[in-house]
């Protein structure tokens, strides 16, 4: 489905959701159920965004792109 494309494993814990940002790197934010956690990047890579194309982070903890269909 997607192509990996960053090199820094990101380790993810339970109660955020990770996400790559406009600044191109990777951020976790606190989900519904967690109410002590705070948004903060995770990882230094920087990924250079590509218009059409959906990042995320993968099940092994690698940011991977995926091209978007109607974009």
């Amino acid at each position: 489905m997607g192509k990996r494309i960053g090199t820094e494993k990101i380790s993810r814990e339970p109660g955020y959701l990770y996400f790559v940002g406009k600044d191109g790197c990777v951020w976790r934010m606190p989900m519904k159920n967690n109410k002590g956690g705070t948004k903060k990047k995770v990882g230094s890579e920087k990924v250079s965004k590509k218009s059409g194309y959906l990042y995320y982070l993968d099940k092994a903890g690698y940011v991977a792109e995926a091209k978007m269909v109607n974009a």
